[in-house]
This record gives structure tokens, C-alpha cells and sequence, in this order.
């Protein structure tokens, strides 16, 4: 099997971290499987050299922060190589620019276009363990690019993709993807597998396993993912398309897991100018803004006028306030509601049974909870209420749908 494994800044975290990461390696490697090992800067560094760099300058130039910023990438594959090496297996570190990541020009935040994988063939051909850069690439011009946040994922996924890889591991300080957030309810199951549609609605309910754009890329290339802990050896989770279930899941169940979303906005326009267009009008002023709108309730029109709710980012509020102020004059007030939280019922199973939502509803009316906004998917059902229960929620949630089971 040819097997990519990445490994996060808290795995790479130290000295002693990074030689446990090379004996983690080589377990895969004794079991006969060529390795790609795609790595993070130790925890922390990236932090650091963005600060390093902003001594230079209050407007720190984009293309030379990224000159700064990709060096701590750069140290954690060479160390782990020269580890590798030290315990006798041949191993080489490659840039981003040198594994053939070829990126937009879009400095601290771009996107992979294309990789050319013969460098690495070539060296896995030769026995080497490839120990690569994440979270980095070169533009058409050569230089250095960095991929924004979780870029090191996106690079491990991107390369099992130009490689078709068997497998793409990501090891991270936890043991997997489970049921709800293990923090707030102690009872929370580690899932077995789970599909890309289902982990991609926990990912953008804030899961810290991966974020959204990881696993839209495994799911667009047929990536196989399984996320694991770097400390232990447990089993860990597997992400793949739904046809590939295997085992227990083959009997799909009707919700995998409860997402809990803090960082909302309730905004809360009312007496807005009722006539055609202008809805458009508005949510097209906030898309210049690049701000993402989630949720969305516009009441029946009464004397010309209607109310608008939609919920945004939390730390979106001020370009918000920015791209609605030519608005103002078309409506009697607007509010801005920080005080709320976003509670979410994920499954596939949910296609092929009705009364889920009658069971999360009446389930949250017992504790006494009110639902303010809902928002509904094939797979997710959202609910927004006000934040001081948002994890007495999560937790009467996973009980009623028999999580802890």
C-alpha cells in the first residue's frame, strides 16, 4: 500500500515528539507499505514567525510573510528526515515547491492547482521515506505560496490524490471523530466511519478534526481518510463515500453526531421595504463583503413591510454593520444578537426516515429551550437558541437520539 501520513504541530510538537513521530513511520513502513509523510511546524512556531515578522513592518508585505511563515514546515521535515535516517530507514524532505505543489498566486491564502508527483515516485522507487512540507507550494513564477489555515491537511490530501494513494492519515492529539464533543458530554462514541457529507457538516460545525476544505477536496479526488491519534494506537476514524461503509455501518444510522456552533450572530432587520428584489439586494451587498449568511427567516409582509432574520459568523458583525448601512434608510431597526448558538443534528440516515425533527424538538420544548430559527438539509437539521443552553442542548440531543449507546 502506498499510505500518506500527516502529522500536526502538536505530534511534531518537540524534540521527543518528532522522534516518536519517525518510530510511527517506521511501524507503517515495516509492515511493507511505501510512506509519503506530509508534516506541520511544531506547535506554536507558525504563531511565532508571524509575530517575528510583524516587527518589520505594521503592513507586513504578503509575499515576503510567506517566505517567513513556510520556514517552520521546512524545519519539521528535516528534522524528522534526519530522524528517519538516524534510525536507519533513507529518507529525504522536500519544500512544497520541490514535491511539485503548484499554486495560485494568492499569498497566505492559496490554492492548490496542480501537483506533479514524478520527483516523488521517483524517490519512492528508490526506498526513500518523502518527508514533505505542508501547508506550502510555489506559484507558475517559483515562489513561495502558503495555503491559509489547515493548509498542512489540504496538502496531505492533494498529495494522496496526485499519487492515488491507498490511504491518507492524519494524525492530530486526538483519537478521532465522535459523536458530539467529548468536553461537553462525556458519554460521546468515537465514530467508527463516517461519509464525507456527514463529517463536512461536523467540520463546519467547528469539529477540530478537520476542517471543511480537506474534506472537500478527499471527497472531489475518492481520498480515503482516516484521522488518528499520534499518542496512541487506537483505530481512529474513517472517512469515505458512502458505498464504501463497510462492516456495522453497512446498517446506516439515523444521526451520527451533534454539532455545537458558538460563533453565530443572530441579525435581525425589521420593517424592511417589502417589494421585489430586495432580498437580492441585500444578501448580494453582504457576498462583497464575503460574508457567509447560514440561516435565513423572512416573515409574510404586512403594510408594505417585512421582517429579515439571518444568522453570520461572529466575528463577521462589523463588515456586516459596513455592507448594511446603505440599507438602513429601507427599514425601522436592526439588531445584532451575539448572545446565541448553533445546535445541529447530522446523519445520512436521515434520507430514509421522517420524525427526526419531531424528536429533537419535542426533546428540547422538555428542557424547556426555545428554538428561535431552523434550518434543514437531506442530512442536517439546525436549530439556533439562546447560547446559556446550548450544551445542556448538545447533551439532551445525544441522549434522544441514543448516542452514548
Amino acid at each position: 500500500m502506498l499510505i500518506v501520513q500527516k502529522y500536526g504541530g502538536t505530534s511534531m510538537g518537540s524534540i521527543e515528539r518528532i522522534h516518536n513521530v519517525a518510530q510511527r513511520v517506521l511501524e507503517s513502513v515495516k509492515l511493507g507499505h511505501q510512506v509519503v509523510v506530509v508534516v506541520s511546524a511544531m506547535s506554536g512556531e507558525t504563531d511565532r514567525l508571524l509575530e517575528f515578522g510583524k516587527n518589520f513592518s505594521h503592513n507586513p508585505n504578503k509575499r515576503e510573510m510567506d517566505r517567513i511563515v513556510s520556514v517552520g514546515e521546512l524545519i519539521s521535515s528535516a528534522a524528522l528526515s534526519m530522524a528517519l535516517e538516524r534510525y536507519g530507514h533513507k529518507a529525504i524532505s522536500l519544500s512544497g515547491k520541490e514535491a511539485g505543489i503548484l499554486t495560485s498566486s494568492h499569498f497566505q491564502n492559496a490554492v492548490i492547482q496542480s501537483i506533479d508527483n514524478k520527483r516523488i515516485k521517483d524517490l519512492l522507487e528508490k526506498n526513500y521515506i518523502v518527508v514533505i512540507a505542508g501547508f506550502q507550494g510555489a506559484d507558475i513564477h517559483g515562489e513561495t505560496t502558503t495555503l491559509g489555515r489547515g493548509g498542512s491537511d489540504l496538502s496531505a490530501v492533494a498529495l494522496a490524490g496526485a499519487l492515488k494513494a491507498d490511504l491518507c492519515e492524519i494524525y492530530t492529539d486526538v483519537d478521532g471523530v465522535y459523536t458530539t464533543d467529548p468536553r461537553i458530554e462525556e458519554k460521546a462514541q468515537k465514530i467508527a466511519q463516517i461519509s464525507y457529507d456527514e463529517m463536512l457538516e461536523l467540520a463546519s460545525m467547528g469539529a477540530k478534526v478537520l476542517l471543511n476544505r480537506s474534506v472537500e477536496l478527499a471527497k472531489k479526488l475518492s481520498v480515503k481518510l482516516v484521522t488518528r491519534n499520534s499518542f496512541n494506537h487506537s483505530e481512529g476514524t474513517l472517512i469515505v463515500a458512502e458505498k464504501d461503509f463497510k462492516g456495522e455501518r453497512m446498517e446506516t444510522p439515523i444521526v451520527s453526531g451533534i454539532a455545537l456552533d458558538k460563533n453565530q450572530a443572530r441579525v435581525s432587520m425589521e420593517g424592511v421595504e417589502d417589494r421585489p428584489g430586495i432580498a437580492a439586494e441585500i444578501f448580494g451587498a453582504l457576498a462583497e463583503y464575503r460574508i457567509n449568511v447560514d440561516m435565513i427567516v423572512q416573515t409574510i409582509g404586512r403594510d408594505g413591510k417585512t421582517d429579515l432574520d439571518f444568522t453570520i459568523v461572529k466575528t463577521q458583525i462589523e463588515e456586516t454593520k459596513q455592507a448594511l448601512k446603505p440599507f438602513l434608510a429601507q427599514m425601522d431597526s436592526i439588531d445584532y444578537d451575539e448572545n446565541i448558538a448553533k445546535v445541529s443534528i447530522v446523519g445520512v440516515g436521515m434520507k430514509s426516515h421522517s420524525g427526526v425533527a419531531s424528536i429533537a424538538f419535542k426533546a428540547l420544548a422538555k428542557d424547556n429551550i426555545n428554538i428561535m430559527m431552523i434550518s434543514t438539509s437531506e442530512i442536517k437539521i439546525s436549530v439556533l437558541i439562546d447560547i446559556k443552553y446550548a450544551e445542556l442542548a448538545v447533551r439532551t440531543l445525544h441522549a434522544v437520539y441514543q448516542l452514548d449507546q
